[in-house]
């Protein structure tokens, strides 16, 4: 992109101006209000539903102890990973987000293949995002039915994919949808996903039998690790239950070019997502461990395999369970609708900019729905890819979940080290961090490091070939490949790719006129267009 790019003067009124002054035409109609964008990294989060997928790390790594005390550390730092996002986010609030922060703010010798890499990670974590969402729904809903069926039905893993492919189907249909059916939709899912979490935190205690109920000093100090791992590292993995839970830090970003008052709603959004998600996460577990029982084995080890079923169980009955699970899988539904939505966006911007393969045809928007519908089913097909793990096993499964975290971070350390280390100039939002914004970074690079690798290793420290991490073999084959991309003699992106490529001219005026629903910008182009 041009120079203008590095040294972005101060934000401007207007939405399109701002995203004029980074180079790009206003192509997607900003249709979601403040309450919306939070609505979609919200419904990312998925409190319940989250919980209740990766219930399952919590409980044989240290059970009571990890489930709250885990959770609460881990939150702690999640909230700086948040804080430099936010910042970052006001600052340049535009749908390629992390790539284009990344070719901003690193040194000009590395920031093309930096931004590269960040890209492609970026777009990973989404897709595994979606594949681990949509599988862990399939799972709830088979383990629904075979809780109905008195457990005579066990689902296959090819009857699982089957339903895991119909779900992802459904999904890119809905996110299809236009921009405004899709922000409307959002009110619905902030209220569904707040009110199943108050079900369940007044409904589990009010329910539960004397028998599975425990005292206060077992539910804030009871220790039990059924893992083979010592206590110490087997408390360190249980941080993966608020990790995959508590994450998509960036989902509100890549709808900013969709959103009102961005470099305002954007942070906003970001951080009323993670405190509310992280602190309702939390009640949720204390909660939990205050009526889960002693017998931690027969709820991890359940046929069913669904720990947070076992324990609605024990408190509800058959078909108390079968109810309030059923409104569980709705929310995690939800959860799947607004990570493909996500998902799309940052495979368009990627693609406005010719990073990936096929990118005039994943970079077009439908001229009727106003969204780009070709990178919606692109991120669907390639999560149904993903997808295919299961069938080499569970703990290929359990890469899916930790793909996700270990690409994300990777995708968040490049930009918010490139912002202190690359010697460019930053211009801060209306979300400023101040004097604090560099130990708020470093703390959480600092965090992302250390547990990145954590989660590379696997769930015992007896590895078989069931039972080994695969997730430094998906990642890592996505990254050797797009690296390899990159340096392809001729045809690769080190002979084509320059970072953001401007598909409007910077002297472009924008007027700021009133409407019913608060402001419009009204886009006056004044050059030719030089989109690809």
């Amino acid at each position: 992109m041009d120079d203008h790019t590095h040294g972005i003067p101060p934000v401007p009124k207007g939405d399109s101006e701002l995203l004029a002054n980074l180079g790009y035409k206003q192509e997607l109609k900003r249709d979601f209000s403040a309450l919306e964008v939070f609505g979609i990294s919200f419904s990312i989060i998925g409190v319940l539903p989250g919980v209740t997928s990766v219930l399952i790390y919590a409980v044989p790594y240290g059970g009571p102890v990890s489930m709250v005390w885990g959770w609460a550390v881990c939150s702690f730092f999640l909230v700086f990973i948040a804080l430099a996002i936010a910042e970052l986010g006001s600052a340049v609030p535009t749908a390629g987000g992390l790539y284009f922060w990344t070719f901003m703010y690193s040194s000009p010798k590395y920031r093309n293949l930096l931004s590269w890499i960040v890209g492609y990670s970026n777009t990973i974590t989404y897709m595994a995002g979606t594949a681990g969402v949509d599988w862990a729904c399939a799972v709830q809903i088979m383990a629904v039915v075979s809780i109905g069926s008195d457990m005579t039905f066990v689902a296959t893993t090819a009857q699982t994919f089957g339903l895991y492919a119909a779900l992802l189907l459904c999904h890119a249909i809905l996110a299809s949808s236009a921009t405004r059916i899709i922000a409307r939709m959002q009110n619905v899912y902030i209220a569904v996903n707040v009110l199943l979490c108050i079900a369940v935190i007044a409904g589990i205690p009010a329910a539960t039998r004397s028998e599975f109920r425990n005292p206060a000093s077992y539910a804030f100090g009871g220790f039990e690790n059924l893992s083979s791992w010592p206590d110490g590292y087997a408390f360190i993995l249980s941080f993966l239950a608020p990790l995959w839970v508590v994450g998509g830090f960036d989902s509100s970003l890549h709808i900013s070019e969709e959103a009102r008052n961005a470099n305002v709603a954007v942070p906003w959004a970001t951080m009323c997502a993670t405190v509310l998600g992280s602190v309702l996460g939390w009640v949720i577990n204390v909660v939990l461990v205050f009526n889960i029982g002693t017998d931690l084995e027969s709820i991890a080890n359940n046929p069913i395999g669904q720990p947070m079923l076992t324990i609605l169980f024990n408190s509800f009955g058959k078909h108390g369970t079968i109810a309030l699970w059923s409104f569980v899988i709705v929310t995690q539904f939800i959860i799947g609708i607004s990570f493909v939505t996500a998902s799309s966006r940052q495979i368009w911007a990627f693609s406005r900019d010719g990073a990936l393969p096929f990118s005039k045809l994943l970079y077009r928007v439908n001229t009727f729905t106003g969204t780009p519908v070709n990178a919606v089913w692109f991120s669907a097909a390639c999560s149904l890819l993903l997808g295919l793990l299961a069938f080499a096993g569970p703990a290929a499964v359990g890469a899916v979940f930790t793909l996700g975290v270990v690409a994300q971070y990777l995708s968040y350390i490049i930009p918010i080290s490139a912002r202190f280390l690359g010697g460019q100039k930053f211009n801060p939002g209306p979300f400023s961090l101040g004097v604090a914004s560099r130990p708020v970074a470093i703390v959480a690079v600092s965090w992302m490091t250390f547990m990145g690798v954590v989660l590379l290793f696997p769930s015992t420290p007896q590895v078989a070939q069931t039972d080994m991490n695969y997730t430094v073999v998906v990642l890592g084959g996505v990254l050797c490949l797009a690296t390899a991309y990159y340096y392809l003699p001729v045809y690769g992106g080190s002979c084509w790719f320059q970072g953001p490529v401007a598909n409007i001219d910077i002297h472009t005026s924008v007027e700021s006129a009133s409407s019913s629903e608060g402001y419009e910008d009204k886009v006056v182009y004044h050059v030719t267009d030089a989109s690809p």
